[in-house]
């Protein structure tokens, strides 16, 4: 690591503490060149398949735009925002476990509305009705009696 005032890369580290839910490591380091201090952040760099979309576009897997659909569906339900942090956690691990260099994003939906199943049917519910494009309300029923058979699945898996 560099001093960030002479340049120099001869330093040691004074502190390491780790940061938030433990994914990363703060460390102070000290330049034995100048004697400056500074901190630096190690941070595992996860890689994630791309995802390929309906219409065979490719894009890369945004945790944000995740997060953002499932809380959308949580709205007003009694799903806490930890629930949903486990959720999307649980979803990124199985997604990395897969080892693809792509997947198609109705798997991934797909492993959301499980989750979401044994969490809140209701958020279940209108996640599946955005994902699966729901144009009737014979789609909402015929999803609903599967729901069960998700819920199930889904708790055996956790």
């Amino acid at each position: 690591m560099r001093c960030p005032v002479c340049a120099d890369t001869d330093n040691k580290v004074v502190d390491s503490r780790l940061v938030g839910d433990g994914a990363e490591i703060r460390r102070r380091r000290e330049c034995r060149e100048c004697g400056h201090r500074f901190t630096t952040r190690e941070r595992v760099e996860e890689s994630f398949p791309k995802l390929v979309k309906r219409d065979a576009r490719r894009e890369a897997y945004d945790r944000r735009k995740l997060l953002a659909g499932i809380a959308k569906a949580c709205v007003k339900r009694p799903v806490s925002a930890e629930a949903v942090e486990r959720l999307v956690e649980r979803v990124e691990r199985r997604l990395q476990e897969t080892g693809e260099q792509e997947i198609d994003t109705r798997v991934l939906g797909e492993r959301v509305i499980e989750g979401l199943a044994a969490l809140d049917a209701m958020a279940a519910i209108r996640f599946a009705s955005v994902f699966r494009n729901f144009r009737s309300a014979e789609d909402y029923a015929a999803f609903i009696a599967t729901l069960r058979d998700i819920e199930s699945d889904a708790r055996e898996d956790d």
